[in-house]
């Protein structure tokens, strides 16, 4: 019990160790080295394997090729040695016809059998007849010496390797004659060679290499120089290492047309079925492996590349890295499962108990926010209320503030219509009709103009529905808070410009486009009161394809500054000299254009300020702007 008790504070120390997410992270990198290393090992092997009995199998195919096509003309050398043509100059070597009959069957069998050359020498390797006219080869003489029945030589023309089958020509076996006297002279041996050209076998292979890139074929000779190579760089090359006195020896042994090649520094033996990797100067990893032809002499080494198979092992190797990685994903997904759940049980029971608080308080925060909200919709109501009030409020200021002049618009046509009536009763009395008539014009013209302004102030004056939106002339709207103001900008002689096309027609609601322009009017001529050039120019510019257009309000005043300019639409400041502004017809305006769509902007210019805004188009009949 006393083990069992010391052994258990161990084992939930080791259990929570386990479950800690840092150790999942660490087993998954573990696994995921584990996993590359074992695929990489086990892909590379198994690559290896298949490449090595592929490229066996493509050894044996390429030995059967080389053995059948040297082996094709085998038989031909004994059965030229039994002619009776060849007999015949065996007998009398130095008969001239004997010679010519023996070349023209030698060129006959030569054509037939698609050969090279054949042609018949003596044992010192000179040449009694031929298929044609030729140079013995330099290893002729040698290979007679030594009895062979084979060799291989170079084309010192062509560079191409050439196969020589060598035969003996027997004597004529012939009955004894009587006396010795009468035997004929014992002639020097005599051999038959055949010669075909290796050349058209060893373009096939060049061919394969080319289009395999995979898989390269050498044949060294006796002496390690290749002779045959589907490479043609490393014809006549060393397989192994050639120290600079066996280069000479090599190259004086006129066995080969051409320098010796370079040395590929292969091992001496290779294995035949597993291969043995090797590297080759300039050339990648390769899989060597050869076949003795013991028969010919001759090795014949297959080099087969290895880089798909390292790129598959690579391949495979980040498989089993991800397996890995998947693996300790899928602990750790497990764990954090677990650990998770017995949260979620826990999270549970305080959410229930939770659940239960938040009830209690939502009932009282509810009727709190009841409350709340029924004093939050009684403020709203009163500040709609206020913003009418403080927007009829800015129209009766704006009213007041042109009150003189507008008193006297209508008293300077009050003055004349008194003069020109009492002037028409003179005129009556006089008799004169047309003069009465002219001063009934003058005083209908007068009245008119005292009409148009009153009907102005009574429109301006009218509380608008902030609600309705219609479509207005703008060239209209303009001209009417020009009317407003005419007595102002008259009397301080301000040239006012308007460019404003008269089929215009915008979205917004009349009365308030008006003050917000009777507002900007009368910012402009206050500004340019004190200015020796005083000129206003209200301008419509179309914008967004002619969707919308820019109305700008520009005037020549003394503009505000950098400080006065942030300013400038905040409630209640203002630049005017105190009793002369509120400071709420800019905010007014503002707010008025915001709900047509567009916003109330102001940009400083060179001289003076320009109070730009945009607005929805309805129709555009003259683009002229």
């Amino acid at each position: 019990m006393v083990v069992s008790a010391s052994l258990r504070p161990r084992a939930l120390r080791l259990f929570r160790l386990l479950s800690r997410p840092g150790f999942h992270l660490f087993l998954t990198g573990l696994l995921m080295v584990l996993g590359f290393v074992l695929a990489h090992r086990l892909s590379e092997r198994s690559g290896r394997e298949q490449l090595s009995a592929l490229s066996t199998e493509r050894l044996e195919l390429y030995a059967s090729n080389l053995a059948a096509e040297l082996g094709r003309h085998s038989s031909l050398p004994s059965l030229l040695a039994i002619d009776p043509t060849l007999q015949a100059l065996r007998t009398a070597p130095e008969n001239t016809e004997a010679r010519r009959a023996a070349s023209q069957m030698l060129a006959r069998v030569n054509v037939r059998a698609g050969t090279s050359q054949i042609f018949v020498a003596d044992a010192q390797g000179h040449v009694l007849s031929a298929s044609e006219v030729l140079t013995p080869p330099p290893r002729l003489t040698e290979a007679l010496a030594q009895g062979r029945t084979h060799f291989f030589a170079a084309d010192a023309n062509t560079g191409s390797t050439d196969f020589y089958l060598l035969h003996p020509l027997a004597p004529v076996v012939r009955a004894p004659l009587p006396s010795p006297a009468a035997q004929p002279a014992n002639h020097d041996p005599a051999v038959i060679a055949v010669r075909f050209n290796l050349a058209p076998l060893e373009a096939t292979w060049i061919d394969l290499g080319l289009r395999s890139q995979n898989e390269r074929i050498l044949i060294a000779d006796d002496q390690d120089v290749v002779i045959m190579s589907s490479v043609q760089p490393w014809k006549y090359a060393v397989l192994g290492h050639a120290d600079p006195s066996r280069r000479q020896a090599l190259q004086a042994s006129a066995r080969y047309p051409q320098a010796i090649g370079p040395n590929l520094e292969l091992p001496a033996s290779l294995e035949v079925h597993q291969g043995l990797q090797v590297k080759l100067p300039g050339q990648a990893a390769m899989l060597a492996q050869q076949r003795q032809l013991v028969p010919l002499g001759l090795r014949l080494v297959a080099l087969s590349d290895l880089t798909e198979v390292k790129q598959r092992a690579q391949i495979a190797a980040w498989g089993g890295a991800a397996f890995g990685a998947s693996i300790g994903l899928l602990a750790l997904y497990l764990s954090s499962r677990r650990r998770a759940l017995r949260q979620l049980t826990k999270a549970q029971t305080e959410l229930k108990q939770t659940h239960v608080q938040l009830e209690q308080l939502v009932d009282s925060r509810t009727a709190e926010l009841r409350q709340t909200n029924d004093a939050l919709k009684t403020q709203i109501a009163q500040r709609l209320q206020t913003e009418g009030e403080l927007l009829q409020a800015s129209k009766l200021a704006v009213l007041g503030q042109m009150s003189a002049g507008l008193s006297h618009e209508v008293n300077q046509p009050l003055t004349a219509l008194r003069a020109l009536a009492r002037n028409s009763i003179r005129l009556l009395e006089n008799g004169r009709q047309d003069a009465v008539a002219t001063n009934l014009k003058l005083m209908d013209d007068m009245v008119e103009r005292m009409g148009q302004i009153t009907r102005q102030l009574k429109s301006f004056a009218r509380k608008a529905d902030e609600q309705v939106t219609g479509v207005v002339s703008l060239l209209e709207s303009v001209r009417n808070a020009q009317v407003l103001l005419e007595h102002r900008s008259r009397t301080l002689g301000i040239a006012m410009e308007i460019d404003v096309p008269g089929g215009l027609r915008v979205r917004a609601e009349a009365n308030r486009l008006e003050q917000v322009l009777v507002n900007l009017f009368g910012n402009a001529i206050d500004a340019m009161q004190n200015e020796a050039e005083r000129r206003l120019l209200v301008r419509a510019t179309a914008q967004d394809g002619g969707g919308r257009v820019l109305v700008q309000v520009q005037d020549s005043g003394a503009g505000v500054g950098d400080e006065q300019l942030s300013h400038l639409f905040e409630p209640f400041f203002t630049t005017k000299p105190a009793g002369e502004g509120l400071g709420l017809g800019l905010v007014i305006s503002a707010k008025i254009v915001h709900e047509f769509g567009g916003t109330l902007r102001a940009v400083r210019l060179e001289r003076g300020m320009s109070f730009e805004f945009d607005l929805g188009v309805d129709t555009w009949e003259s683009q002229d702007v």
